[in-house]
């Protein structure tokens, strides 16, 4: 028992300097650009708020060690948190778009490195892999809300529809079912930050960024789509076929 203490005051540790760096960055932002009372509010509610959430989630997890692909993740989560605060403060004032465009661009890079860390040390584990997901949805919302402000609120859908499926789960649990491996739901789901990065960033003519977005969502609704087909057919399918044989069937439907 002292020994598993032991292990989450380490844990319980990391989260804590992980909410310290983000109020630090919090800050930095705030004196550099002289971000206004929405940025700074949002900014820290996003820090109280995941680390909260993330030291629960370690609290019911068997890890006992952080590890390093989280700690590349917290990175991200800390990044996020500053682009949440930025945007946030858009409402109130024009903040450093060279500023958000920077921040964001890293965050996506370094989506692509937790996950080869995690592989490569061999400390790939359930909460990580949940952990990176939540963060790639909640920038990706962030995003949303700030180019909606440019092109339209039919952008924010972009970032919704994730959660819009978790609540539709409570409702119909056989969307929870786990879902085949796919590099297309991985493609256009790094897709997703890209576009609306590159729409946020005003580079383009509005008709070019408007077209990127829309592109952007359509391929979200067609990747959802396919997924939630696949998840109905396979809950069909469990219904109707008994015992080991419901394993063959589902492998040849992912196939």
């Amino acid at each position: 028992m002292a020994l598993n203490n032991t292990y989450e005051a380490r844990l319980q540790q990391e989260t804590a300097v992980g909410a310290g760096v983000q109020i630090l960055l919090l800050a930095v932002l705030g004196t550099q650009i002289g971000m206004g009372t929405a940025g700074w509010v949002t900014g820290l509610v996003f820090a109280v708020a995941s680390w909260a959430v993330l030291s629960r989630a370690l609290h019911r997890s068997p890890l006992r060690s952080f590890g390093p692909a989280n700690r590349v993740t917290l990175g991200r989560a800390t990044l996020v948190g500053g682009v949440t605060a930025l945007v946030a403060d858009s409402f109130e004032s024009s903040p450093p778009v060279t500023l958000l465009v920077v921040l964001t661009a890293v965050a996506l890079i370094l989506d692509g490195v937790d996950g080869k860390v995690a592989r490569r040390t061999g400390t790939s584990t359930a909460l990580g892999a949940r952990f990176d997901m939540e963060v790639d949805a909640f920038l990706i919302l962030v995003l949303s809300v700030y180019v909606s402000t440019q092109l339209g609120p039919w952008v924010l859908l972009m970032g919704a529809m994730r959660y819009a499926f978790v609540a539709a789960a409570r409702v119909w649990p056989w969307l929870n079912a786990p879902l085949p491996p796919s590099t297309a739901r991985k493609t256009v789901a790094a897709l997703q930050g890209i576009c609306l990065l590159l729409a946020g960033s005003q580079l383009l003519p509005y008709v070019a960024n408007f077209g990127v977005a829309l592109l952007a969502l359509g391929l979200l609704v067609w990747s959802f789509g396919r997924d939630v087909l696949w998840l109905y057919r396979s809950s069909r399918v469990v219904q109707e076929v008994p015992g080991p044989e419901t394993k063959k069937v589902l492998e040849l439907a992912a196939g």
